[in-house]
């Protein structure tokens, strides 16, 4: 996976993208945030592949499906006899990317005893596996990626600040697909003929009425939802033409998001771009300047906010 490989012409993503680029060819331990399904392991595997440890080992390791009993042997390895069942030495998976990149999808789920041993290695790039005196010394990048708020998790305890601001030293905010609409039709058309090869079947294509309604569906799943809504269309449609009717009752039934109370537009006009630029100040004010927190009350991501605080020159 490369960065070329990743399909966006949304200049939000496209931003993005250049910073994670920017960001391989440094060291540094990264946290990639967003709502699941918007491409976070398809975002390391494409900044594994730009650093400089693209010929070492990748390897991923899914939090949330740990084990707990055996989620310290499985990452950091045991010693043979170190406990019950234990009947050969176990490298672990951090020692299995030696050289290379560790990445730790859903961070958030990782139970806190194992934090504390987390935080250790990434400041001492020391581990002690199970059974062992003597620590072992590594060498390997951490990526940590999210969809859970890490921040509030940290406030509140259930996950440790120490390992948070550790982790967080170079985050990346992938954009919801909400908030790069420009992509649904790309990305539709992209999966529609990818899964008509993979099936070897006649190409669907999209009418024109049900682009309109993929464009006012909010999304949820994101990435991952249009993709999976595709396989499902490419297969049942193949070749033939996918209308409105076609599509899943809460996408034909989509209507323009709207607030609860829909700002009203007066009869004499406003000057958008200076209200944008007014909530962008309001919001960091607010914060304190804080740009995630404002991120979060103008219902946008970081790299969203950014990119309109850069257009506006705010």
């Amino acid at each position: 996976m490369q960065f070329d490989d990743i399909i966006t012409r949304s200049p939000l993503m496209e931003a993005v993208l250049r910073s994670a680029h920017l960001i391989a060819q440094t060291d540094a331990s990264v946290l990639i945030t967003g709502e699941s399904g918007t491409g976070k392991e398809l975002v390391a595997r494409a900044m594994h592949a730009t650093s400089p440890r693209c010929k070492q080992a990748f390897i991923t390791v899914n939090c949330a499906a740990l084990p707990e009993t055996l989620a310290e042997s499985l990452l950091f390895g045991h010693r043979k006899g170190a406990f019950t069942g234990a009947d050969s030495q176990h490298l672990g998976l951090i020692g299995a990317a030696e050289g290379g990149t560790l990445f730790l999808d859903e961070i958030g789920e990782l139970p806190l005893t194992l934090q504390a041993k987390l935080l250790r290695f990434l400041e001492s790039g020391e581990i002690l596996p199970l059974g062992e005196t003597q620590s072992k010394r590594l060498n390997v990048r951490v990526f940590a990626a999210t969809h859970r708020d890490l921040y509030a998790l940290a406030q509140t305890g259930a996950f440790r600040q120490d390992l948070f601001y550790r982790l967080n030293i170079i985050p990346v905010e992938l954009p919801a697909l909400r908030e790069r609409k420009e992509d649904i039709e790309l990305l539709g058309k992209h999966f529609l003929t990818q899964f008509a090869a993979q099936h070897k079947l006649p190409v669907a294509s999209l009418a024109k009425e049900a682009r309109q309604h993929l464009l006012r569906h909010a999304w949820k799943g994101n990435v991952r939802e249009l993709r999976n809504l595709c396989e499902r269309l490419s297969i049942l449609l193949a070749g033939r033409d996918i209308g409105l009717t076609n599509l899943p009752l809460e996408i034909r039934s989509a209507a323009p998001q709207f607030s609860a109370a829909p700002f009203s537009l007066p009869e004499t006009g406003i000057n958008l771009e200076d209200l944008e630029r007014d909530l962008l100040n309001q919001a960091l004010e607010r914060t304190q300047n804080n740009k995630t927190h404002a991120a979060r009350l103008l219902g946008i991501s970081r790299d969203a906010l950014n990119y309109r605080l850069k257009k506006q020159a705010v």
